[in-house]
């Protein structure tokens, strides 16, 4: 047995799926290839707001090659990944809304012939004025709506809640500041393109092959949007190289393929350009944001009134969710007597936005992080003490009725400025070089579904052979962050066993039990919690025939190193293999289902469903780099992130992920933009030309873990995946402070705007003014029960 009893929990084990990875076994999307197969290429609009008077596609059916066009007549119904906002067809046949909307489908006998039959698609349209911006689109009427389905201008969602009493706070308080911020639009950037296969049988029913990260609601679009029945659907998720948020929900080019393989009854394949994934991606909002805080003049937050606007792009996608994201969670980190949220999101003439690693909350924890720091300055105190007096405290509801069950912020702090120094280099370095501190908070899974139900969210299905093996089903795919290992390792560590004897079998709607997809950091909480039950119901099943074959009370076996064995005398066992022969012959066919649901949060008013979360994750950040004052350019030179991940399943993953979002936060930080021209073409479509760190500029970093041993997770664990992110970036502008003297209100932070804000020409950020609708008053002990699981 390893640390604390476990005998696989806890240890640095390769993932289960590295061999095949290593070397190129591993069969994704792209690498599937079908007898008869044809491959499907879109037609995509050129302009950012027009109208379709007409599509011709005569000229393109009668291009040899060519087994079908489609456009927007054939797929009339609308979609979208939330119930409450299907504002998306798979092609536009009235309107296009962004530079790249599809309106035409080709499926051909190769790639080439269906490019060269895109180019004889006649499209006639009549280009509108595009919308480009947030504040354009608060004021647009007539033409200029983007939709109609939405009450007012360009709006999809604007929302306003206050929590405690705010008024009271600002009253309370020595000292008000308020400051604006701005974080630009980004995009996930996965190695893999978007791609997907479909075959429609002469059966009737149809298989779609898609790089998702979630086969459920797939599933249920391409129900709804073929007229086709689910059960005569099936979706298989194959391994997915990068995710990130950018494939977390339906999309045109995987109900097209659906489509035109259902006309010529072949197997149909379309994979996207690099250039077509800029505009499909899904990526990170850009994202106004003003802060006024209300504090003692010892530090001690008494009010937070925060405001967010975000840019969302051509359509809804998660943006529901994402714009309530962005003032949620800001109570989870520290104390707030007082808060009031507003926030907007507009529709724009550009791609439409969605979640990407940390949905929402990157954006405020940059404003609110950097805010704090400035505070800290103002009243002449460490910001590492500032925010130390004020940690929320566990077994805990916030005042926006947030349930905090662990947390391990307070020790991530500490140790993290021990290792670092934080006392000794803070405003102690020379001109050019800085240190930087913050700290965030991140969900463990969302506490709701997409589309609100009572089912679970997760189920597991264990298999047991009578040779011995264990089999794992379960809906939830493999985004490259090791889900299928958590998988064998939580079934290893309850049966004793090696996770070499698992066969994990996961993300295919006729094999496996419904889980609702990777994303918000769900996968280990839920689907281990999942796994866990089904695994104990065949555990007690298996005991009862260890017991008799061993004239053993139940009570006294254990499971481990692949025996069934006395825990009083080792020696008095069986091996697993016989425990399991033992158990078919007498109970019959061994098999068990496992499911998970996260409790029902505290709060009960409208807006209250995004925040819950089963746990929160708890991260913090201290950077240090260099700036040359010449050239602007900054350079950091090492990063110390430290990570509450309630118990590290396995070290060496859970120090992949982390180290993971330190990377892509460095790249959100100092360089990743999506920008767009005004005729709504994007910029830097492109690799060669959208700005990502590489190796070279990756610094050393320095993981410190943090276990906290959550009770709502299996074997205590938390998130890993995606909380790490938050706290580097502004722990990058403030080290930037530190090093240069000038506080930078914008994300990225380019050698430009570096110079500008040395030369004093850095203009203030401008956010829109808007009138928000009146807000949702709540207050702490409303429909409120703290439960601690025992």
């Amino acid at each position: 047995m390893s640390r604390q009893g476990f005998s696989i929990i806890g240890k640095a084990l390769p993932k289960i799926d590295a061999m095949a990875k290593c070397t190129g076994e591993t069969r994704y999307a792209d690498d599937l290839h079908f007898s008869r197969m044809v491959y499907a290429k879109l037609l995509r609009s050129p302009h950012p707001h027009a109208l379709i008077r007409a599509i011709r596609t005569e000229r393109a059916l009668s291009l040899e090659g060519v087994y079908a066009v489609i456009t927007g007549r054939d797929l009339p119904v609308r979609y979208g990944i939330s119930p409450a906002t299907e504002d998306e067809e798979a092609l536009a046949s009235e309107k296009v809304r962004f530079v790249g909307d599809p309106v035409a489908g080709v499926a051909a006998a190769s790639e080439t012939v269906a490019e060269k039959a895109l180019g004889l698609i006649d499209v006639d349209y009549e280009p509108l004025r595009p919308v480009l911006s947030v504040e354009e689109a608060l004021v647009a009427e007539g033409e200029l709506r983007i939709h109609s389905w939405n009450r007012r201008a360009n709006i999809q969602k604007a929302v306003s809640f206050e929590f405690g009493d705010v008024e009271q706070g600002f009253e309370q308080a020595d000292h008000i500041f308020d400051e604006t911020f701005f974080y630009e639009g980004n995009t996930h950037l996965p190695m893999e393109q978007y791609c997907a296969v479909a075959f429609y049988g002469p059966d009737g029913k149809l298989t779609l092959w898609s790089s998702t990260q979630t086969p459920h609601y797939l599933h249920r679009a391409l129900s709804k949007v073929l007229g086709l029945p689910m059960s005569r659907i099936r979706v298989i998720a194959t391994p997915v190289g990068g995710g990130f948020g950018g494939k977390s929900e339906p999309f045109s080019h995987e109900i097209c393929v659906a489509k035109l393989s259902m006309i010529t009854g072949r197997p149909v394949k379309i994979t996207l350009t690099r250039e077509e994934c800029f505009y499909v991606h899904r990526g990170r909002h850009p994202v106004k944001m003003r802060i006024k805080t209300g504090v003692k003049s010892d530090g001690t937050l008494q009010a937070m009134h925060f405001q967010s606007f975000l840019d969302g792009g051509g359509y809804s996608s998660y943006g529901l969710a994402t714009v309530y994201y962005t003032g949620a969670l800001q109570t989870v980190v520290y104390k707030l007597p007082g808060y009031k949220f507003e926030g907007v999101r507009v529709f724009t003439n550009k791609p439409p936005c969605g979640p990407k690693r940390g949905h929402g909350t990157p954006q405020p924890r940059f404003a609110v992080e950097v805010h704090l720091d400035a505070i800290a300055e103002k009243l002449g105190m460490d910001p590492i003490e500032l925010r130390l007096k004020q940690l929320v405290e566990p077994n805990t509801v916030t005042v926006n009725g947030l349930r905090i069950t662990t947390t391990g912020l307070r020790e991530c702090i500490e140790r993290l400025a021990a290792k670092a120094e934080w006392k000794k280099k803070f405003r102690q370095l020379p001109y050019g070089q800085g240190i930087g501190f913050a700290s965030s908070a991140y969900i463990s899974g969302a506490g709701l579904p997409i589309y609100w139900n009572d089912m679970p969210h997760s189920g597991v299905q264990i298999k047991l052979d009578r040779g011995g093996g264990i089999t794992a089903f379960c809906g939830s795919i493999d985004i490259g962050q090791g889900s299928d290992s958590i998988l064998a390792y939580v079934v290893a560590e309850e049966f004793g066993v090696d996770p070499a004897d698992v066969r994990v079998v996961t993300a295919d709607t006729d094999l496996t039990p419904v889980d609702l997809g990777s994303y918000s950091s769900r996968v280990t909480v839920m689907t281990g919690n999942a796994a866990i039950q089904a695994c104990r119901k065949l555990k007690d099943t298996l005991l009862r025939a260890a017991a008799d074959a061993l004239e053993i009370p139940a009570d006294d076996l254990e499971f481990a190193e692949g025996k069934v064995r006395c825990r009083s005398f080792r020696d008095r066992a069986i091996s697993f293999v016989e425990c399991v022969q033992k158990a078919e012959a007498k109970f019959g066919t061994l098999g068990a289902m496992g499911s998970y649901r996260p409790p029902k949060h505290p709060a009960n008013y409208r807006g209250s469903g995004v925040g819950p979360t089963p746990a929160y994750s708890y991260s913090a950040s201290i950077v240090e780099l260099r700036c040359d004052a010449d050239s602007a350019e900054v350079k950091v030179d090492k990063v110390w992130i430290a990570h509450d991940c309630g118990r590290a399943f396995n070290p060496l993953l859970v120090e992949g992920q982390v180290e993971g979002s330190v990377y892509m936060a460095l790249g959100e930080a100092l360089m990743e933009e999506q920008v767009f021209r005004k005729s709504g073409l994007h910029k830097l479509p492109s690799m060669l030309d959208y700005k990502s760190p590489t190796a070279l500029e990756m610094p050393e970093v320095e993981t410190i873990l943090v276990e906290t041993n959550d009770p709502e997770g299996p074997f205590g664990a938390k998130e890993a995946g995606q909380g790490p992110l938050l706290p580097v970036i502004p722990a990058v502008t403030n080290a930037l402070y530190d090093a240069i003297g000038v506080r930078i209100h914008e994300i990225p932070i380019t050698p430009d705007k570096v110079l500008r804000a040395l030369e004093g020409r850095l203009k203030p950020v401008s956010v829109p003014s808007f009138e928000f609708p009146p807000p949702i008053r709540w207050q702490p002990g409303e429909g409120v029960e703290v439960q601690q699981k025992s």
